[in-house]
C-alpha cells in the first residue's frame, strides 16, 4: 500500500509522462513531418511510427489507470529506451530538424519519470508479476 505522499508523487510523474507521450501521439498518428522524418531515417516508416504510437497510447492508458500505473511505466521506459537508443546510435542524432534536441530531452524526461514510478510502485509490480506467475506457471 502506498503512503499518501507516495501516491501524490507517483501521480505527478504519471501525469507528466502521460501528457508528454500523449501529445506526441497526435503527430505520430496524423503523419506530421517530424515523425515521418524520424522513422524514414530509421527505415521504419510507416510501420515503426504506428507501432511506436500504439505502444505509447497503451502506456498512457496504463499510466492513468492506478492499478496498472507500474506496468504503464515499464512500457513507457521500454518505448523511450528504444527512442533514446535510436537517437544515440543512428544517424538520427540528438537534434532532429533543428529542434535543439527537444524530442530527445522530452524522451529522457519521460524515461526518468517512468523510472521513478516503477520505484514507487515496485511492490504493485511484484504482486502483479506473482499473480501472473501463479496463473501461467503453476509448477
Amino acid at each position: 500500500m502506498l503512503t499518501k505522499s507516495q501516491t501524490i508523487l507517483s501521480w505527478v510523474f504519471q501525469l507528466a509522462a502521460a501528457v508528454i507521450m500523449g501529445q506526441t501521439l497526435f503527430f505520430k498518428f496524423t503523419g506530421a513531418p517530424e515523425p515521418i522524418y524520424i522513422f524514414t531515417t530509421l527505415g521504419a516508416e510507416p510501420y515503426g511510427r504506428w507501432l511506436a504510437g500504439i505502444s505509447e497510447l497503451v502506456a498512457v492508458v496504463l499510466l492513468l489507470w492506478p492499478a496498472m500505473a507500474g506496468a504503464g511505466a515499464l512500457l513507457g521506459m521500454g518505448v523511450m529506451s528504444g527512442a533514446l537508443l535510436a537517437h544515440l546510435t543512428t544517424k538520427l542524432g540528438i537534434e532532429v530538424l533543428g529542434d535543439g534536441g527537444l524530442l530527445f530531452y522530452l524522451g529522457v524526461g519521460v524515461w526518468v519519470a517512468c523510472a521513478v514510478i516503477v520505484l514507487i510502485r515496485i511492490h504493485q509490480l511484484l504482486g502483479q508479476a506473482n499473480v501472473l506467475r501463479q496463473r501461467f506457471l503453476p509448477f
